[in-house]
């Protein structure tokens, strides 16, 4: 048994610690903190680890290594957004304490609140795409990969990428419609508002 446990531990090596970099660096992209992302890394690992038996040897460990991450960090946003928001009386005292009332603004609160709205409705949106087009909008326009990058994570030629990639987009513009004329993102012949 302890032979099964090390030649298992040998082949999680040999097949994950060459793209341990890339997955630090989509890390910190999803996160952007370092610390967050270091905790990331090892839930991923850990989570790829843990199912290493089923991933099928000789398919694109490096793709479902990065379906693993943001699966992860798909999973802990939807967590600590259903968190109630913890409040730090004594920073809200020294904050009073310290900043005149004519110095506080209410534009940022106000931005904050609409943005969460939208990253809500962008994210409802993401979650009702099959997980094909979800994920290559997600690398694609979220994280900024080239279609190169994206085909060698999912393992696909760059044509299937730009197909699927433009359906996405196609099925996101259908579903966000309404939410984009109601905020008056779109005109009447639903053309975008340009500012």
């Amino acid at each position: 048994m302890a032979r099964t446990n090390e030649s298992r531990r040998k082949e999680f090596d040999y097949e994950i610690t060459p793209h341990i970099p890339s997955l630090k660096s989509f890390a910190l992209k999803l996160s952007r903190d370092s610390d967050d992302a270091e905790d990331l890394l090892q839930d991923t690992l850990l989570k790829a680890f843990r199912f290493f038996d089923q991933y099928e040897k000789g398919t694109n460990v490096k793709a479902w290594l990065f379906q693993i991450m943001k699966n992860s960090f798909i999973n802990s946003y939807r967590k600590i957004k259903r968190q109630p928001g913890k409040v730090n009386y004594d920073d809200i005292e020294n904050f009073y304490e310290n900043i005149r009332s004519e110095e506080i603004t209410s534009s940022h609160v106000q931005n904050d609140a609409f943005s969460d709205v939208m990253s809500d409705e962008i994210a409802d949106a993401l979650a009702k795409l099959p997980n094909d087009f979800r994920t290559i909008i997600f690398l694609s326009d979220i994280e900024g990969y080239s279609y190169e990058e994206i085909a060698d994570f999912i393992d696909c030629p760059v044509g299937t990428v730009r197909s699927r990639l433009h359906r996405a987009r196609k099925m996101l513009y259908t579903l966000l419609y309404s939410y984009a004329k109601g905020k008056s993102l779109v005109g009447g012949e639903s053309k975008l508002i340009l500012n």
